[in-house]
């Protein structure tokens, strides 16, 4: 998973980010919260003291002695560990979900409010005004509306198991002695949970983890229209260099331009760099390469993080009527708001996410019919026939604050997103607003999955965002394909919007379980993911490029699994851990270039035996890496930016280079062609003194040289939503922001508040010498006595174990 957003930060107003879990942009809820709350800052002070003291010691879950819960068929034992990771263990599904939906409204019910408001866009009832903004780009998709229908559709076996989840969750929000503490600081009350809700979370999971506007695809157009297929091939490349499917297969890189585009003499400007590729890593070993035969899979997925993480760990039991051996034994972690195991194992099978980046979704650019009278709604032209546009209106309702108007305009693809350079409406046509988006009768199948086959097949049947998903069994068998629902696309391989108005371009429908790609037993006994693209070919164009990360994870990854032939949980743990930046050396040789060119500079004083001996790993201490690291940030950004940030771009937050334009800027940058000199500059020399000029600017903004290391920049960051405005809050909630290894180059991915939000390594069968580890913590009150625990091993990559400890306390929950 790697792009699901960050943690509510009241400043700002991000929300999740699964841009990650499962892994775009994994999906910790990072929403920005507070800046129009007025009064919060008396409450937060009261808060502090005696009265605020109340409400959390009020609000802290049941973890001892008996609970009577309604609807169970018999007792659930509930056993916690000193980091507050349960044992459930129940006679069947039903209860089992009920209690876990029990335990998650005991603890996360304010996370899961969040998620919920973030997928229905809904956010500004809870927070304010603050959040209108995001709301109103997530109405357009009217999930809220559409959550019925959904639900309806989903098997018995689902609706029983959600049902059932539902109510315990908020049961265990009613056996609170007060409402989290958030709502108090919010001035709110919470509302109970209903399993539409449960499909909002998936929903959310969809704004994270998928594109749900269509810029890249506008970017493209725009670019070819200005600059030409050539160089949009180039600047935008579909492969790279670093590219490593796990099919092997070869594919032509894009060449260079020998003649400039007509007309960009004049055109100069600036971008953004590339996001951080909110990816995660993910990689299996046959049972023929560890030492008891079964295979082995590693996953950590890389998203926002915050108190507490999105994930809360479980032990799942479903106990057999007679016999020692259970019915159901799941370890892993689960997602509050939804009643399934997400990530982990069942002793049988265990399995993994990543983001897929496949096609998701078209940009359509509508014909429209020319108004025959005024005061007529506007009508666009389809295959069957002119359609005219509905107009919807659904109201947004801040907290404090009146209603205001949403205008919505649908089409039958979707709705209207804004406007192309020419005035041409842009419809984004997107597989999470069909009615088949959502079905949770694929994960129970998962969870209860005997070997890769019965894997793959429950992976077909689950509808949930498109993820790459990795899963080894008991007998040594490993596999990759995609879970969920992937279009079956039309004309649509050159990532550029289209009109659909005469049939030549658009869906037919989905692909059916045999259609989607597998990679099952690869000869060499090893696969692996980080965002990249899996597979080439006629494979590739099936899936479809949905923005693929530019393959340094992927690669470096394949490397280090090929460079051994047995691996056990600690061997592959020290894959997920490294910080070495092997796909960038080529910046150091681009620097140390430009700053041999100044060499008797005193300005630059310094810097080349920085640079010389930065050792080639993302650590703390390294001034040669953030030197390197913030050179090739600013390149990417002027030169891309000479190209693009001149032209007609709509973007909504700023243009932003692509992820494999890097790969375009580095070849420029290393061979200098004449004909390529970005616009506005005079030579190549005049381009790497304006990026050294930038890299100056920076390191003495930082207070020189020898305060430029990289564990300035590259923290923790991991803060509670609402400690950002709510004095004294984040004494209580925050982990101490201390120098962190990694980057988002690099397999240990982390940046400020972004990271691994878990990290396993299990080999199924063999649970007992499993590996795990957690940011944040379970907890999400300051006062429960396990909040925190586990973080410091997190930061210093501190294996434990994936079971659950020695019981510390022991909760029953018995029918009413």
């Amino acid at each position: 998973m790697t792009r699901m957003n960050t943690t509510p930060d009241l400043s700002s107003a991000r929300i999740p980010s699964v841009r990650k879990p499962f892994p775009r942009r994994p999906l910790t809820v990072a929403v920005t919260v507070a800046a129009g709350l007025s009064g919060i800052v008396a409450v937060g002070l009261v808060l502090a003291g005696g009265y605020g003291w109340h409400i959390l010691h009020a609000s802290r879950p049941q973890l001892d002695g008996q609970h009577a819960l309604p609807g169970l068929s018999s007792s659930v034992s509930i056993a916690r560990d000193a980091d507050g990771v349960p044992t459930l263990t129940a006679r069947n599904r039903e209860d089992l979900a009920r209690a876990l939906g029990f335990l998650h409204g005991q603890e996360r019910f304010f996370e899961m409010d969040l998620l919920r408001r973030t997928g229905g866009g809904t956010l500004s009832e809870l927070v304010g005004p603050v959040a209108l903004s995001l709301d109103r780009r997530h109405r357009l998709h009217r999930f809220r509306a559409r959550a019925g229908r959904l639900l309806a559709s989903q098997s018995d076996e689902a609706r029983a198991v959600l049902d059932a989840y539902t109510k315990g969750v908020n049961a265990g929000l009613n056996a609170l002695g007060h409402a989290p503490f958030e709502y108090t600081i919010l001035r709110a009350a919470p509302t109970p949970w209903t399993a539409e809700d449960s499909l909002l979370v998936v929903d959310a999971m969809y704004f994270d983890l998928q594109s749900d506007n269509g810029e890249a695809q506008q970017l493209r157009g725009t670019l070819t229209a200005a600059l030409g297929p050539e160089m949009t091939a180039f600047l935008d490349p579909e492969i790279t260099a670093f590219d490593a499917p796990d099919d092997g297969s070869v594919s032509a890189l894009p060449p260079m331009p020998t003649t400039r585009p007509n007309g960009t003499n004049a055109t100069s400007g600036m971008s953004q760099p590339p996001p951080a590729e909110h990816g995660s890593n993910s990689f299996a070993i046959s049972g023929a390469l560890t030492r008891t035969g079964s295979a082995m899979i590693a996953n950590d997925m890389h998203l926002d993080l915050g108190v507490p993480n999105i994930w809360y760990r479980a032990r799942q039991i479903v106990a057999a009527p007679d016999g020692p051996a259970p019915m159901l034994d799941l370890n892993g972690v689960t997602l509050p708001g939804m009643p399934f195991q997400v990530v982990g194992t069942n002793g049988a099978v265990a399995w993994g996410f990543t983001d897929g980046y496949v096609e998701s979704g078209d940009l359509i650019r509508l014909d429209m019919v020319p108004a025959e009278r005024e005061n007529v709604l506007p009508r666009y032209q389809t295959p069957n026939g002119p359609r005219t546009v509905e107009i919807l209106d659904e109201p947004l309702c801040a907290a404090r604050a009146p209603c205001r108007p949403n205008r919505i305009e649908q089409t039958v693809w979707g709705p209207i997103m804004g406007h192309d350079s020419s005035g041409a409406p842009l419809v984004w046509r997107w597989s999470a607003e069909d009615d088949n988006a959502i079905g949770m009768e694929g994960f129970l199948d998962i969870e209860r999955a005997t070997d890769i086959r019965h894997a793959l097949d429950a992976a077909h049947r689950a509808a949930l965002p498109a993820e790459n998903m990795l899963v080894g069994d008991r007998a040594g068998h490993i596999a990759w394909t995609i879970i969920g629902m992937i279009p079956r696309r039309v004309g649509l391989n050159d990532r550029l919007p289209h009109s659909w108005a005469n049939g030549t371009h658009g869906w037919n429908g989905y692909l059916t379980p045999a259609e989607v790609p597998e990679i099952i037993d690869p000869p060499g006994g090893r696969l692996w993911t980080a965002n990249g693209r899996i597979v080439g070919g006629a494979a590739l164009a099936t899936l479809g490029d949905g923005g693929y990360a530019d393959g340094m994870r992927a690669s470096q990854i394949r490397d280090r699994l090929q460079a051994r032939d047995s691996f056990t949980e600690t061997d592959l743990k020290a894959i997920q851990l490294d910080d070495h930046a092997t796909q960038i050396a080529g910046w150091q040789t681009l620097l140390l270039r430009a700053l041999d060119r100044h060499a008797q500079e005193p300005a630059y004083a310094g810097y080349r035996e920085a640079v010389m001996r930065w050792g080639g790993h993302a650590v703390p201490e390294s001034i040669g890496y953030r030197l390197v690291r913030t050179y090739r940030e600013h390149a990417i950004a002027t030169i891309f930016g000479a190209w693009a940030g001149g032209l007609n771009v709509p973007v909504h937050h700023g243009l932003r280079a692509p992820a494999r334009s890097a790969w375009a800027v580095e070849k420029m940058l290393t061979d200098r062609p004449p004909a390529l000199v970005p616009p506005g500059s005079t030579s190549w020399d005049a381009t790497e003194d304006r990026l050294l000029a930038d890299l100056t600017r920076d390191v003495w903004k930082a207070g020189g040289l020898d305060h430029y290391r990289w564990g300035a920049f590259n923290h923790v960051g991991i803060h509670h939503p609402l400690a950002r405005v709510v004095p004294l809050l984040g004494f209580l909630t925050d982990p101490p922001d201390v120098p962190e290894a990694g980057d988002t180059l690099v397999p240990r991915v982390q940046s400020p508040g972004f990271g691994a939000s878990e990290r396993i390594v299990v080999s199924p069968g063999h649970e007992q010498s499993a590996l795990f580890e957690m940011p944040a913590g379970q907890a999400a009150n300051p006062l429960s006595p396990y909040f925190l625990r586990g973080h410091e091993a997190w930061v210093n990559g501190q294996a434990r174990a994936l079971l659950p400890g020695r019981t510390e306390t022991t909760l029953t929950l018995v029918p009413r």
